[in-house]
């Protein structure tokens, strides 16, 4: 059902629909996914954001079978940055979809995300250099979320519980799933690779209560009851507009640069979004979180002026 829940100054003020249900959240898993990068950066794991990933990423051992066409059915470890096009691809590049990564992972070439009319360019058109062309893709998110799940050595719902989900109070039924074929191994240990946008199946299941929390948790920057469980500088960054697509930030920060997606709200908030539509709008000037499920993007729209001119907000830009 359509389901919602508002959070003004800390407080449940509204809700809607069946907010304990647990339910597929679509591109809101990409946010979990930058999320989870962020830990990792916090802790150091990653540098900066401006490094190659190559470095950090080791051979993936795929589970026998799980290959791509000539990887020996997957008993050859897969190299993921290892074209002369993907060896030049940052940390940054992949959070931002700016990277252009060329290949195929879990049975799925890159080009099989929203292919282009012309068949004849999907495994032949010259590449962008990566960070000059924005391209929104699971392919690469799911290439993201491997090599996230590399650099932590450990599954990543295992990360987001310790460090976000545990912590900010959330509900035990949330789900981070991969899919069938995304097994590796690591460290001797059998491991899913999450899907990081929840395309082709997978991806984060929550309820709207949890999606709320965490949109408090990236309101805050970061902050969670005195608690700094991602840093201020991370979240600053999420919400940075990118170079190639001023209204996007890490994955899926979805920003309201220009005022040109909310007109009466604030320039500085964003939205978690997915499909469905499913998404989480995060206004900190107004102290406010709106969640909506199974709602059409453009009503969503109406919801957020709706409330803002209920509680007689004046948007002034940051």
């Amino acid at each position: 059902p359509q389901t919602g829940v508002i959070v003004h100054k800390g407080y449940v003020i509204a809700e809607w629909g069946d907010p304990h249900k647990v339910d597929q959240t679509f591109s809101v898993s990409k946010s979990f996914l930058s999320t989870s990068v962020g830990l990792a950066y916090d802790r150091g794991m990653i540098a900066d954001v401006h490094d190659l990933a190559r470095p950090y990423v080791a051979p993936i051992v795929l589970e026998e079978g799980d290959g791509e066409p000539g990887d020996e059915a997957g008993r050859r470890p897969k190299l993921l940055f290892e074209s002369e096009h993907n060896r030049k691809i940052t940390w940054d590049h992949l959070l931002r979809q700016t990277s252009d990564w060329e290949g195929t992972l879990w049975g799925k070439p890159e080009w099989a995300d929203r292919p282009d009319n012309d068949r004849t360019t999907w495994g032949t058109r010259a590449r962008f250099e990566p960070g000059t062309a924005y391209e929104y893709n699971d392919t690469r998110v799911n290439l993201l979320a491997l090599a996230a799940t590399s650099v932590w050595r450990r599954p990543l719902p295992d990360v987001l519980r310790e460090y976000v989900m545990d912590p900010i109070g959330a509900s035990p039924t949330w789900r981070w799933h991969g899919y069938d074929n995304s097994w590796i191994t690591l460290d001797g240990r059998r491991v899913q690779a999450v899907s990081g946008g929840g395309h082709w199946g997978g991806g984060m299941m929550l309820s709207a209560f949890d999606q709320a929390r965490f949109g408090l948790l990236t309101m805050h920057k970061g902050n969670w009851n005195g608690r700094q469980l991602i840093s201020e500088e991370w979240i600053n960054m999420a919400t940075t507009p990118g170079d190639m697509n001023r209204s996007y930030g890490f994955m899926n920060f979805s920003l309201n640069t220009g005022q040109r997606r909310y007109s009466n709200a604030p320039e500085y908030t964003w939205t978690h979004t997915g499909a469905g539509s499913n998404l989480i709008y995060v206004d900190p000037q107004n102290d406010l979180v709106i969640v909506c499920r199974w709602i059409r993007g453009g009503a969503f729209t109406d919801v957020v002026h709706t409330v803002l001119d209920a509680m007689g907000a004046v948007a002034t830009n940051n």
